[in-house]
């Protein structure tokens, strides 16, 4: 025992790793000539990386939209495990979003959503762990989700557009400007009058939000479609690819033109022309003209029909890509100005355009000089210096490349996104690659297959994937935010006094037909055991966790009524329902808190009519 601890001591940790591995491979000839499935550890060294052992915590917090879902997912990374899913635009049982009264009154009476993109709020150019927003691109809404109960707060919906895609925060000096984007034109009045077939006429929209009070501050209208959004690190500009500069209703002529643009909005004038009175009112919205020639925007032609945009950390770029070109394109962000003064042309703001490969979409950065963008058609993501890029298109006579590296994903990759990659801080550990398509990654479960998330290590020169992990339908993309910046803002409970109904007593009061119940729940028991209502009462029950305890939640199902919520520890929600059932109904709790958890239940008695 002493000689083996003498060496475990004095061998490395991959030297064993590298002796396990030959062990498993000669075993596995004794056995049959056919190797064994290897371990985690065994694929490769970088795949250590994984792990998260009992007791340990995740380096990052990673928020994925959840697609068709209409909800955020919270990962930990690199363990890729989840966390935690945030209802937002979605019904979901398990917490009553969607069931509640106070969640019913923030969606409006729309269940459907297209999560695509969730971004986190800014202070001086990184997370400052106080907001995420996320857009609906279905019913054109965007919400806001509280990072310290991770929960959504406000739900706003945005007139004049379809197709609510790009969104994106003020990053400096902090949030207080949200733009998204429309990527359907449309007609600016949507009424159904006039001829609404003549697509001359239809427009795209740059939607500014106020961010804290969630209000729209203005509307800028311009000609062509907007699809995905950048801002820039000294709160200038925000950015809009347009992929249909052409303005067409088919895809035949969307793809007419050779270049489309990267539209670059101007906040200083923007904000001159709201103080000047230079906009018109349009349903109550003040709107801007961006159009070409408008001192608000600069359309910066790009090949050909962009889709993603991303800032370099340093601030110094943005990166824009063409789905049918096989370039990305590099805009100097410190050239803005003076194409928006007319001394510089639009098109001489791009100072580099490196061919990378076929399909690139989003491109995400490693703090290190290096950008990383996906390649749809080539299921790639492929690794490239943004100065050499810079260099050979000075040198239209080079001959080498920018490309570093390439690494094959499986499948169709869209969005990709290094660890703190949108902020000043990309620190270059972890890149997700969120991919369409999943083949035979894993399991068979039907018709409607998992998407694939795979995790890679972009720490060293060459890129190493180390985990796949499923994902229910088109989660679409992500952020990568440091731990060290979510944990300690995230709360294990709210104040007790923070709902308005908040309640420590129980009680029933009736007035007319109108019966409100406050009721605590304290394990293992509600406040009251019995409820007698008559058919055809509303009824509205308020709910109170009194248990302070971190992790003790308590659940409210009422049977046969299509109620089911769940209230955390000092949180409080209600529900109201119309008693049309006669008859016992019990009431229960659907969260396991205690030894007696299966008496925790109280009746509900619904008299019938005479």
């Amino acid at each position: 025992m002493y000689k083996y601890s003498l060496i475990k001591n004095l061998l490395s940790r991959w030297t064993l790793l590298a002796i396990g591995s030959i062990a498993v491979v000669f075993a596995a000839f004794l056995i049959g000539g056919e190797m064994a499935p290897q371990t985690v550890e065994a694929r490769s060294d970088g795949a250590l990386r994984t792990k998260v052992h009992p007791g340990e915590l995740d380096d990052y917090y990673g928020f994925f939209s959840g697609g068709h879902s209409g909800e955020i997912r919270v990962l930990g990374l690199p363990s890729m495990r989840v966390l935690k899913r945030v209802p937002v635009f979605n019904i979901d049982s398990g917490s009553g979003w969607g069931i509640t009264n106070e969640s019913k009154a923030l969606l409006g009476g729309l269940y459907v959503g297209d999560t695509h993109h969730a971004h986190g709020s800014y202070k001086d150019g990184t997370y400052d762990g106080k907001y995420l927003w996320v857009n609906d691109k279905a019913n054109n809404r965007v919400a806001r989700v509280r990072i310290d109960y991770l929960e959504t707060d406000a739900i706003i919906s945005i007139p004049h557009v379809q197709g609510t895609h790009g969104l994106f925060p003020q990053r400096y000096p902090q949030t207080d400007w949200l733009i998204v984007n429309s990527e359907f034109r449309t007609p600016l009045v949507n009424d159904g009058r006039g001829d609404i077939a003549d697509e001359s006429k239809y427009g795209g929209v740059h939607t500014v939000i106020d961010a804290n009070t969630m209000e729209i501050i203005c509307q800028v209208m311009v000609p062509t479609n907007l699809d995905l959004a950048a801002t820039d690190y000294q709160g200038r500009y925000s950015f809009a690819t347009s992929y249909n500069s052409e303005g067409g209703a088919t895809i035949s002529e969307m793809l007419a033109a050779d270049r489309d643009y990267l539209v670059v909005f101007h906040w200083a004038r923007i904000k001159k022309a709201l103080a000047d009175g230079d906009f018109k009112v349009v349903d109550g919205i003040k709107m801007l003209d961006g159009s070409p020639g408008s001192d608000l925007t600069l359309y910066v032609p790009i090949p050909k029909n962009p889709h993603g945009v991303n800032i370099s950390p340093d601030g110094k770029y943005a990166v824009a890509s063409g789905k049918v070109s096989p370039t990305a394109s590099i805009i100097a962000i410190d050239k803005l100005e003076a194409a928006f003064n007319g001394e510089l042309s639009p098109a001489d703001t791009v100072i580099g355009e490196p061919e990378i490969g076929l399909g690139p979409l989003h491109t995400t950065f490693d703090g290190r000089g290096n950008a990383y963008t996906s390649l749809f058609i080539d299921s790639q993501v492929v690794k490239w210096n943004i100065q050499k890029a810079i260099d050979i298109y000075k040198n239209p006579q080079a001959t080498d490349t920018a490309v570093v590296d390439r690494l094959d994903v499986h499948y169709q990759v869209g969005h990709t996104m290094a660890s703190m990659a949108e902020t000043k801080e990309a620190d270059g550990n972890f890149l997700v690659s969120l991919n369409k398509i999943s083949k035979d990654r894993f399991l068979n479960v039907g018709p409607l297959k998992p998407e694939n998330d795979q995790l890679v290590d972009i720490s060293g020169k060459k890129m190493v994937l180390l985990k796949d992990e499923p994902a229910y339908i088109e989660p679409h993309d992500c952020i990568i935010v440091r731990r060290d910046i979510i944990e300690p803002v995230v709360k294990h409970r709210p104040r007790m006094d923070e709902h308005p109904l908040a309640t420590t007593e129980s009680s029933i009061e009736r007035d007319g037909n109108k019966v409100t119940v406050r009721l605590t729940a304290n394990a293992p028991v509600y406040g009251l055991q019995k409820i007698e209502v008559n058919e055809k009462d509303e009824v509205t029950f308020i709910v109170t966790n009194n248990d302070e305890i971190p992790d003790l939640g308590h659940g409210f199902a009422v049977s046969d009524y299509n109620v089911n919520f769940v209230v955390g520890p000092f949180q409080t929600k209600s529900v109201t329902f119309i008693a049309d059932k006669p008859g016992l109904h019990w009431i229960y709790c659907t969260n396991f808190c205690h030894a007696l958890h299966l008496e925790m239940r109280m009746r509900l008695i619904v008299k019938a009519k005479a």
